[in-house]
């Protein structure tokens, strides 16, 4: 029951972001939202993703990891059924934001509660964890315009992952464990800060999500402007998130034996590279082919990056600390393609230019990766032993502080 709620929880982090492309027509027409407003609606999510992820570590000090979860998922449950009173472009950013909040405490907190709880099978932990994240993606653009088409009513669309969400809030009540008490998270995050591996991490991370964030929010429209339907379009939009959710969950367990994680991440930036030379080039030849390809190098390269963070402390809450920053830094990068792709649109008419500043971007996070070799993550992540005095904590791969007189 642990694995599901892991997986139940992972699934609700996604549809909200991806059910609103598809129905991107129908937000514009019934609330005169422009591009670059409905780029808001992923803008800001991402923000508070980053944003939050910084205090996600203070946040599990405070009121205990299980706590925090259950909480943010209640938030993302009431965010979703307040769409169905968002009548106005603002108001739907508004809920938005507020499930975006919900969102964010759980990226920042979930991957130490994995590392802790199975601690003998991290990899296809995550990968499962990343994997059922994408098959969320699925859910939103695929049911998204088929409830709004059902009902007639494009907010109802987006409010019934409401649904899901308190399935999620009921078994992570029930199943999710208590705290332990071990993890020595006080401080980890400026002493985390305070390393170059730190913001390296956070780069590729949100270079690599900027990728996802503006392919979520324009690929439907973009094909739509091709002549797609919204039910063609989104449909295109579920392939890339079952891409996803595939490769999520089978690299990492491909991955999990090699201590070198870098092949298999450039493994991940070729597929991606194809994808968006294939969209940007040539989107109306086998665009399913391009869709399929950007989704499982999408997908593979979030898994894998959030295990190579992981990987760099043996300490489950630090190591959380380390993939909640990582995060942090990395969704505040990601915030802002989407946007840049909107106002690309709007001054060269096409979506082609985003698509190519995505694949340099490719090209940059494949000379970053060089430098996650597994013989660095301690040198990498160790620090003056008097610094860590002053800060009152110590990471494990530091000059370490005993607790009791080791002599």
């Amino acid at each position: 029951m642990l694995v599901a709620t892991v997986a139940l929880i992972g699934f609700n982090l996604r549809p909200f972001i991806t059910g609103v492309g598809p129905l991107a027509g129908s937000i514009q027409e019934h609330t005169g939202l422009g591009l670059q407003g409905m780029a808001m609606l992923t803008l800001v999510p991402m923000l508070l993703m980053g944003s939050v992820a910084f205090i996600g570590p203070a946040l599990q000090s405070a009121f205990g990891a299980r706590r925090s979860v259950i909480a943010a998922l209640l938030v993302i449950c009431c965010g979703c059924a307040l769409r169905l009173l968002s009548v106005s472009g603002w108001s739907l950013i508004a809920t938005a934001a507020l499930i975006g909040l919900g969102v964010a405490v759980i990226q920042a907190i979930f991957p130490g509660i994995i590392k802790r709880e199975f601690a003998g099978h991290v990899g296809p932990m995550m990968g499962l964890y990343s994997a059922m994240l994408m098959g969320g993606g699925a859910l939103g653009a695929l049911t998204a315009p088929a409830v709004s088409s059902s009902t007639g009513l494009w907010f109802v669309g987006l409010a019934w992952f409401a649904l899901p969400a308190a399935a999620a809030l009921l078994l992570a009540w029930c199943f999710l464990p208590l705290d332990s008490g071990v993890g020595r998270t006080k401080g980890a995050a400026r002493l985390l800060l305070a390393r170059p591996r730190t913001w390296l991490l956070m780069l590729c991370f949100g270079l690599m999500n900027g990728g996802y964030t503006s392919v979520v929010a324009w690929l439907a429209p973009a094909y739509q402007e091709r002549g797609w339907s919204a039910e063609a379009s989104g449909g295109l939009l579920a392939v890339l998130a079952v891409s996803q959710a595939l490769s999520a969950l089978t690299l990492p367990l491909f991955a999990r034996n090699a201590p070198d994680r870098r092949p298999w991440l450039w493994f991940t930036l070729v597929m991606q590279g194809i994808g968006f030379a294939g969209v940007a080039l040539a989107p109306g030849y086998a665009a399913l082919g391009w869709v399929i390809m950007l989704g499982c190098g999408l997908g593979g390269c979030f898994a894998l990056m959030l295990i190579v963070a992981l990987d760099h402390l043996p300490d489950p809450a630090q190591a959380g600390a380390l993939s909640a920053l990582m995060q942090g830094g990395g969704f505040l990068i990601a915030a802002a393609p989407a946007w840049l792709v909107a106002v690309l649109h709007e001054a060269t008419g096409g979506y082609e230019a985003g698509w190519l500043g995505h694949l340099a971007t490719v090209l940059v996070v494949a000379l970053l990766v060089l430098r996650f070799s597994p013989g660095r993550y301690a040198s990498a992540m160790r620090a003056p032993a008097a610094r860590a005095r002053q800060q009152g904590t110590v990471l494990p791969t530091l000059a370490v502080i005993p607790t009791q007189d080791t002599r």
